[in-house]
């Protein structure tokens, strides 16, 4: 698929889901329904391998996949950068996806905006795909024991710290 189509698609899905009420207001799971997050490892934007499971058992996660050329990924990705001591006091560790794009524009989108936090690579999407995204960005809450606690495209800082007790 060319990468113009692409990227209507992926425009034309956030704002359908959009449309349809789909904004993650509600998508905190119940614990007895939380999946288990699907294991990856990825390149971050400086060649580092990470994986989901260095953090198991030690910290929860919240991933944000994203693009460049998405406009709410830049507001996203800026607040989440203001946020960031406040995620690591309550023991979140921060790892942004970037879903489809070349290494140099990740990185050189990330050094514009000054990210200080794990910037990782997806450039074939399968990550992307093994978590079912569909339009960006894409939050998901993982807990310490490795469980989707919370999927959307919208974050609910406000509930947070609840959704990553186990």
């Amino acid at each position: 698929m060319p990468m113009k189509a692409a990227r209507f698609l992926f425009i034309l899905v956030f704002f359908i889901s959009l449309a349809s009420g789909c904004n993650g207001d509600d998508k905190a799971l119940l614990p007895e329904s939380q999946a288990q997050a699907p294991e990856f490892t990825l390149s971050d934007i400086s060649g580092n391998r990470v994986s989901l499971s260095d953090y198991r058992g030690k910290k929860a996660v919240l991933l944000i996949f994203w693009t460049t050329w998405c406009p709410y990924c830049r507001v996203a990705l800026k607040s989440l950068k203001e946020d960031r001591r406040s995620f690591e006091d309550m023991g979140i560790e921060m790892l942004a996806i970037n879903a489809g794009e070349s290494s140099q524009k990740a990185n050189s989108f990330a050094q514009r905006l000054g990210l200080d936090f794990k910037v990782l690579l997806d450039p074939g999407t399968v990550v992307s795909d093994n978590y079912d995204v569909l339009g960006v960005p894409t939050y998901f809450v993982i807990t310490k024991g490795g469980r989707i606690a919370f999927s959307g495209n919208r974050l609910l800082k406000a509930r947070l710290s609840e959704l990553v007790l186990e």
